[in-house]
């Protein structure tokens, strides 16, 4: 497995926050893994009480999990405040049938929770409590991790015991024909290092989950130009954020080798932008059996004073 560059936060959320306000309009493929995520909601049967969108971006994840689960108290979570004041003015500006039968639903039954939280941070350190959450749900975040192991490690953590992780993220071949265009150009590494599926299914026995089931299907989206696709990576925020990642403008003489090799790839008159996408979901279990079997006892000894 390739050992990814390590990543620069801040860049990464400069880049999503920038990307905020046009971002609907770039992210085809993002609303598709997402609506493609949420159909296998419905493979379980559970009704939770609170579920954490971990990298939520501008909530089409959020809408399709108030629609799953009505009653459930929302939390999204991104590491780009633009994002987050996006999902916010999303929610305050729904005048339609939909916000007024909620607000009255809510008076009819005051216990149902319709609330949406918005949290500002890393899904690699939650500022939540253990064992607080029955779902946690991410669609296209877990890339952004730099350690993605301890990232799900940090994510069981949240979990309540038996609590549902379902996600979604890009495997190696995520943008393969940039890739290869890119190493036509010079040795520099341009595109985002991606981890394989297996091994997100050893990490996701590693952090303490339990019966992870794992998908992947390949995607793909064409172009007129390269110029287009790297439009839509600029207009979803999505850029090389390693840290060891050149800080120069690519010169004209190096863009017009970068579009005669990705021209190597035109097909039916179109160029190909090809993505692995990785489905996965696992429990959290019984969270006082290790994953060997054995069982943690936990033990209140109080202290004992002389008489």
């Amino acid at each position: 497995m390739d050992s990814p560059s390590l990543l620069d936060k801040h860049e990464i959320a400069r880049a999503f926050g920038r990307a905020a306000e046009q971002y609907d309009a770039h992210a085809v493929l993002q609303r598709e893994v997402t609506s493609r995520l949420a159909e296998r909601l419905g493979l379980f049967k559970l009704s939770p009480a609170r579920i954490l969108d971990a990298g939520c971006g501008t909530g089409h994840g959020l809408s399709l999990l108030k629609a799953a689960y009505p009653d459930a108290e929302l939390i999204a979570l991104d590491l780009a405040l633009p994002m987050l004041e996006i999902v916010r003015s999303k929610n305050e500006g729904n005048d339609g049938p939909e916000n007024w039968l909620g607000r009255l639903r809510q008076r009819l039954m005051p216990h149902a929770s319709c609330r949406t939280q918005h949290i500002c941070a890393d899904m690699e350190h939650l500022p939540l409590k253990t064992s607080s959450l029955p779902m946690l749900w991410s669609s296209l975040a877990l890339q952004w991790a730099n350690d993605a192991e301890s990232c799900l490690r940090e994510w069981h953590r949240v979990l309540a015991p038996n609590g549902l992780l379902v996600f979604a993220t890009f495997g190696p071949d995520t943008l393969k024909e940039l890739r290869q265009a890119f190493a036509q150009v010079d040795g520099g590494a341009h595109v985002s290092r991606f981890t394989d599926m297996h091994d997100i299914g050893d990490m996701l026995v590693h952090a303490g989950f339990q019966h992870p089931v794992m998908e992947m299907e390949m995607l793909t989206l064409t172009y007129g130009d390269l110029k287009s696709l790297m439009q839509d990576l600029k207009g979803v925020g999505a850029h090389n954020a390693a840290t060891s990642r050149s800080r120069g403008m690519m010169g004209k003489s190096a863009w017009h080798k970068l579009e005669a090799a990705y021209e190597g790839f035109r097909k039916d008159g179109r160029l190909p932008s090809s993505y692995e996408v990785i489905y996965g979901h696992a429990w959290a279990g019984d969270k006082t059996r290790l994953a060997d079997g054995r069982q943690i006892i936990q033990m209140k000894i109080a202290n004992r004073r002389g008489s």
